[in-house]
Order: C-alpha cells, then structure tokens, then sequence
C-alpha cells in the first residue's frame, strides 16, 4: 500500500490535488473571487481607486519602506473589502431572516473595511503632508 492509497477520499476535489495541479486551480479560484468581488460597488470603487494610488505609491514615496506603506495600505483595504463580502455571502447563505448573531458577525466585517480605510487615510495622509512640506 503505497502513502497516496492512504489518504482519505476528499469531499473537496482540491484537497486531493498537489504540485503545480493544486495551483493551477487555486489561481482559477482566486481570479473567480476577484470577478466576484467586481461585482460589489464598493469593491469596484476601491479597485478604481487603486489603479490610481499604486503608481501614486512609487511618485509620492520617499524610500521603499514608505512605498510599501502607501501600496500596502491600498492592498489591504482591497483584502479586507473582500473578505467582508465573503463573511456578508456566507451569513446570507444561512439565511436571510434579522438574527443577533447575523448582524452582529456582519457588523464586524464592516468595521474591518473601516478600521483598514482608516489605516490607509492615515497613511496617506501623512505621506503626502511629508511630500508637500518637503
């Protein structure tokens, strides 16, 4: 019995897959989120906005630290608006009815989406008082 006959059947055709296989369909899977996640405004209006600041990133940065604070910040708000459609889809999936629990896992999405705009306000903010009293 070789170790491959060992493993157990997998509910998730991924699960089962390895090597190059395994990231071919990850990549599948990742551009099908990112044209999902094109279809929420919010998603839309960040990703527009960053076609915009990443190259601003490498103009207003002075040094690659702060390039990559500016980028990142971009990035992560992108990551995190993502992931609030993700946690909003998911408790949909359960059910549309009001429930505590509900409203209460999807108001702690938002305000991940807030807190990283936030971040990235603060970021920006002060990288470009830094660039215009330079």
């Amino acid at each position: 019995m070789s170790h491959r006959d060992a493993l157990p059947e997998f509910a998730n055709e991924q699960k089962g897959r390895t090597g190059f296989n395994r990231v071919w369909h990850a990549t599948g899977y990742s551009l099908a989120g990112l044209r999902a996640g094109w279809d929420e405004a919010a998603f839309r209006v960040e990703a527009c906005l960053s076609f915009v600041m990443l190259p601003l990133a490498f103009f207003i940065g002075a040094g690659w630290v702060e390039v990559a604070l500016l980028a990142g910040s971009v990035v992560l708000v992108m990551i995190v608006e993502l992931l609030n459609t993700a946690v909003e889809a998911a408790i949909d999936r359960i059910g549309l009815e009001r429930h505590a629990l509900s409203k209460r896992a999807k108001d702690m999405a938002s305000a991940a989406v807030f807190l990283s705009l936030f971040f990235a306000g603060g970021v920006w903010l002060t990288a470009l008082v830094r660039f215009f009293s330079a």
